[in-house]
């Protein structure tokens, strides 16, 4: 199959359509949480035990504002600080039930507003999607892994 000429253009056009589906469904469920304290309990789950210093990189902010979502987060009941028990200076951020269900609910949510749209498509194209995204993501992990230095290069 020829490819399309402006295959990169497409793929982010769609890519933008995709996050407007996955940003609606978010916005109808998670009114009382912004995107950004959304985005704060989503790297949390994904890295648990992260404290402030690190959150504040993995948003490219200073501490202080990354303190601040905490103390937002926490005064809401999303968000625990808990003390390493070998380490009492080392505070650790950590998801409280809440915030855990929070984000199951939005990612149900999430799941279901991209089935819906997958439902508007003809079943060949579901699948011929299926095969290109999993094409594209394992040339992206490839292309990834060659940007970034091994732990050879960096020990």
């Amino acid at each position: 199959m020829e490819r399309p000429p402006n295959l990169a253009a497409a793929i982010e056009a769609a890519a933008e359509a995709l996050i407007g589906v996955l940003d609606t469904a978010g916005a109808r469920h998670a009114s009382s949480v912004s995107p950004t304290q959304l985005r704060v309990l989503s790297l949390i789950s994904a890295r648990p035990g992260t404290n402030v210093n690190g959150l504040a990189e993995l948003l490219n902010v200073v501490p202080s504002s990354a303190s601040r979502l905490c103390d937002r987060l926490e005064a809401t009941g999303l968000l625990r600080r808990v003390a390493d028990p070998r380490d009492r200076r080392e505070v650790h951020l950590m998801l409280t039930t809440a915030a855990r269900t929070l984000l199951a609910e939005l990612k149900r949510c999430r799941h279901q507003a991209v089935q819906t749209v997958l439902e508007q498509m003809p079943a060949r194209a579901q699948h011929e999607l299926l095969l290109s995204l999993l094409a594209f993501s394992q040339a992206a992990q490839l292309s990834t892994a060659a940007d970034s230095p091994s732990d050879a290069r960096t020990a």
